[in-house]
């Protein structure tokens, strides 16, 4: 049989022109995590993708990612922008098969697509993102030639070999003699060989993948962060070492850091490197200045606890948190920056552009509002924050949280609007009086008797005065409260109910305590945070 030199000429099934599509998708996608790999703890040409993403439609889509997969929103847009393009290459395969050029272009407006978002991160390279393009391109060009080469070659294979079976018959002896070797038969060679490359192929892409993540993860950021000292804080409220209760399922006083909830916009964790990072305090200033990570160690600082919490949180959701951290309060640097009058708004600027936003009143009226540079004892975690963040108490973090912190800029309050602002989030985000019940479940079967009905409840900046539990619509009843830092963290309650058998609804609220109450209106968390009473039904068995 004659070798086949343009794979489009001869007719190859849709079936197996989508897969060598696919697989050759496959393939520059793992190229291009390689190649940006070795630049470093950057972006890849799919996280850029997926960052822009987040940029053009995240007002739009936030509440909804968040609902559907809640911490695990970035993992699930990766794995939807690698499907995505995936199924790209299976119809750039088949249109491949038809005419090879259509197939390149699909590969090509690929890579560029990748090298578009990938130049607008501010944490790639030019040259490293040409490069990563390119070979993308070039790899997953060359395989879906070979892939289709022998897919072409699978589908001669039947026609010219039982053709060539039945001349080798006649030659013998003038008759087909005992039958040909079946299609099924001649064909299987070929079919194997090219399940073998598709396979070979897959496997490399596979490689090429695992390779550039490691070579991303391996960043000193992360060595750098374990060797730092912590500095004693020059103040600190001790923390409760016990609380009056124990409930199993519970939410702990204190969040671990591995279970603190992570919520922002960066696919891939800035990986920053202390020796060249500098904490700029500008804008409205008499005195802009500039400090070193060991700088800002040196300087005095204090540890508080602080409940933090996502305004995408759902009334009764988990993306609320409580921790210690240690840092430098906000006020002493605004204090020697000399802010001017018209300075009447902070922003927070991050390495990777995020911004927020909030009035400077709120860092000078005594509250809990630092540059924070440890948490829980330990330096911040890279997914944290590492090196330095604002942690400001009773604001939502996307007016306040700013991670990999690398600016505070006074401005006025008009002439600037945040990242989620931009996005039609309200631009004051003061943290609702909230509670929510973390046992019973809902939806348990309990037993009739004593039950104990748990959970936390916060109001940062304010504190709880008290929690109160309603069973179906009886009267509210008072819950007892745990020990807190102060009334900047969420407080842990108790309620002992003798649980009468039959189909019971739970709700809870809180009383802040400057006396807000928790309302039970409804509202979802767009565009200032969710409200309502958290509810959960049990049944109780007799």
């Amino acid at each position: 049989m004659v070798g086949v030199k343009d794979p489009s000429r001869t007719a190859v099934p849709p079936a197996a022109a989508a897969a060598a599509g696919v697989v050759s998708a496959a393939v520059a996608l793992g190229v291009g995590e390689a190649v940006t790999g070795f630049e470093g703890p950057g972006p890849s040409l799919v996280t850029a993708v997926g960052t822009e993403f987040i940029d053009r439609f995240a007002a739009s889509l936030k509440d909804l990612a968040v609902r559907l997969f809640g911490t695990n929103d970035k993992p699930a847009l990766v794995v939807g922008i690698v499907i995505t393009s995936l199924l790209l290459g299976a119809v750039s395969g088949i249109a491949a098969s038809r005419r090879f050029a259509v197939g390149v272009v699909g590969f090509v407006g690929f890579g560029a697509v990748g090298l578009w978002a990938y130049l607008r991160d501010p944490l790639g390279t030019t040259g490293s993102g040409i490069a990563a393009a390119v070979a993308a391109v070039a790899a997953g060009v060359a395989s879906l030639a070979v892939l289709l080469r022998l897919a072409a070659r699978t589908s001669e294979s039947v026609g010219d070999d039982v053709t060539d079976a039945i001349d080798d018959g006649v030659a013998s002896g003038g008759t087909i003699g005992a039958a040909p070797r079946s299609p099924m038969e001649v064909g299987r060679p070929r079919r194997r060989e090219f399940l073998v490359g598709a396979a070979v192929l897959g496997v490399g892409a596979a490689s090429a993948a695992v390779l550039g993540r490691r070579l991303r993860s391996s960043s000193t950021a992360e060595a750098t962060r374990r060797s730092v000292a912590i500095p004693r804080p020059a103040a600190s409220r001790s923390v409760p070492a016990s609380q009056p209760f124990a409930v199993p399922g519970l939410s702990p006083y204190i969040t671990p850091n591995t279970d603190f909830y992570r919520i922002d916009t960066a696919l891939v964790v800035p990986q920053v490197d202390v020796g060249t990072w500098r904490l700029d305090v500008t804008g409205l200033v008499d005195r802009p200045f500039s400090l070193t990570y060991d700088e800002l160690l040196q300087l005095d600082a204090v540890e508080e606890t602080v409940t933090l919490q996502c305004v995408s949180n759902e009334v009764g959701g988990d993306l609320v948190d409580n921790a210690v951290w240690q840092g430098v309060p906000l006020a002493a640097l605004l204090e020697r920056a000399g802010v001017r009058d018209e300075g009447s708004q902070i922003v927070g600027r991050s390495v990777d552009r995020w911004t927020a936003g909030f009035p400077t009143d709120i860092a000078r009226d005594g509250r809990v509002a630092l540059v924070a540079y440890a948490m829980n004892g330990e330096p911040l975690p890279t997914r944290h924050g590492f090196p330095a963040r604002l942690v400001v108490a009773g604001l939502y973090g996307y007016v306040s949280a700013t991670k990999w912190l690398r600016e505070i800029e006074l401005t006025t309050w008009d002439s600037f609007d945040g990242y989620w602002i931009s996005r039609g989030w309200a631009k004051d985000g003061p943290i609702k009086t909230m509670s929510r019940i973390d046992v019973p479940g809902g939806g348990d079967r309990l037993t009739a008797g004593r039950t104990a009905i748990a959970g936390v409840a916060w109001a940062p900046a304010r504190g709880v005065r008290a929690v109160e539990i309603r069973i179906d619509d009886d009267e509210w009843q008072p819950c007892r409260l745990g020990d807190v830092a102060s009334e900047n963290t969420w407080v842990q309650w108790l309620y002992e109910w003798d649980a009468a058998p039959g189909d019971h609804a739970i709700s809870v609220r809180a009383i802040a305590a400057d006396g807000d109450v928790q309302t039970g209106d409804i509202a979802s968390p767009a565009p200032d945070g969710a409200t309502g009473w958290h509810t959960r039904r049990v049944r109780v068995d007799g």
